[in-house]
C-alpha cells in the first residue's frame, strides 16, 4: 500500500448563496494500492463528507464536494488526515468549478493509463 496526498475541493454556500463564491481546498492523506485507487477513494471520501450546518444567524451553510484536483505519492502517514485547508473566494464560481472538473478528469485519465500499463 502507498500513501497519497490529494487536494479535495468543496464549494461553500451560505443562505441563499448570494455572496462571493467560496471554495474550501483540503489536502488529505489517502492510503491506497495505486494512484487510481487513491483517486477513487478520495472522491468517495469527498462525497461522504459533504455537510450542512446552521451558522450563528441560523442560515444554512453547505459544503458541496466538487472533485479531486491534485494527487501526489507520499511516504507513510495517517490515512484520511487533513493536512491543509484553505477557503477561497472566487468571482467566477463556474470557471473555478469547471477548472476543478478538468483537473479531476485529467487525473483520472492519467491514473487509469498508469494502472492499465502496470497490470
Amino acid at each position: 500500500m502507498n500513501w497519497y496526498l490529494t487536494k479535495m475541493i468543496y464549494r461553500i454556500s451560505c443562505g441563499d448563496g448570494k455572496h462571493t463564491p467560496q471554495f474550501d481546498e483540503q489536502l488529505r492523506l489517502i492510503k491506497a494500492e495505486d494512484e487510481l485507487h487513491a483517486f477513487i477513494k478520495a472522491r468517495q471520501l469527498g462525497h461522504k463528507e459533504e455537510d450542512s450546518v446552521l451558522n450563528n444567524t441560523t442560515k444554512p451553510v453547505l459544503w458541496k464536494f466538487i472533485d479531486v484536483a491534485e494527487i501526489h505519492l507520499l511516504s507513510n502517514l495517517i490515512d484520511g488526515a487533513e493536512l491543509y485547508s484553505r477557503i477561497r473566494e472566487e468571482e467566477d464560481a463556474d470557471y473555478y468549478t469547471g477548472a476543478t472538473y478538468r483537473k479531476a478528469a485529467l487525473l483520472l485519465d492519467n491514473c487509469s493509463h498508469a494502472f492499465i500499463s502496470t497490470n
